[in-house]
């Protein structure tokens, strides 16, 4: 999509372009050109709004994860007592599985990028502090974690398993966690 000179909104549209490339090509395949050529705006427009592929990678990521917080807080915002939390656990783990493969890989991607840069560690320990606090509203804070690692790992595991796992598994697992 071209944007004009004015558009306020170019910033969003580098950002968007940059979760959309990163989730076609990977992170190894970023560049100033190719996310500009994505968003349809003028090479400078790069350098104008980023310091760099460090700062721009690192706001994209950011906003993605925002984007999975809110995921959650959608679903475990609404509980008004552990059973509901329980069920939204188990909701929200397969809304993220079932959903758009997009996610999924810039999730991965990721955690890549964060096993070998600190910088992007302390994104994802941001990220995990986060979802963990919603998961506190409702679980004591050793649950939240538990919680919180099943999530990820079940959400995995079904994304990417030819014959992925039921209801029944993930209630289950939910339970024994979540039991006290």
């Amino acid at each position: 999509m071209a944007t004009g000179y004015a558009d306020p909104r170019r910033r969003e549209h580098i950002l968007a372009a940059t979760l959309d490339h990163i989730a076609a090509e990977g992170v190894a395949g970023v560049s100033h050109r190719k996310i500009a050529a994505r968003a349809g705006v003028p090479l400078g427009s790069m350098t104008y709004h980023f310091t760099g592929i460090d700062d721009l990678l690192r706001e994209a990521f950011t906003r993605f994860a925002d984007h999975i917080v809110e995921v959650f807080d959608e679903y475990l915002g609404g509980a008004a007592d552990t059973e509901q939390a329980r069920q939204a656990v188990i909701d929200l783990v397969h809304t993220i599985s079932d959903g758009p493969q997009r996610d999924l890989v810039l999730t991965q991607e990721l955690y890549t990028l964060a096993a070998r840069r600190p910088e992007y560690r302390e994104l994802t320990r941001t990220w995990m502090a986060r979802s963990r606090d919603l998961l506190e509203r409702h679980f004591d804070p050793d649950t939240a974690r538990q919680l919180d690692a099943l999530i990820e790992g079940l959400t995995l595991h079904r994304a990417l398993d030819t014959a992925p796992h039921d209801r029944a598994l993930t209630t289950e697992a939910v339970r024994r966690i979540t039991a006290a």
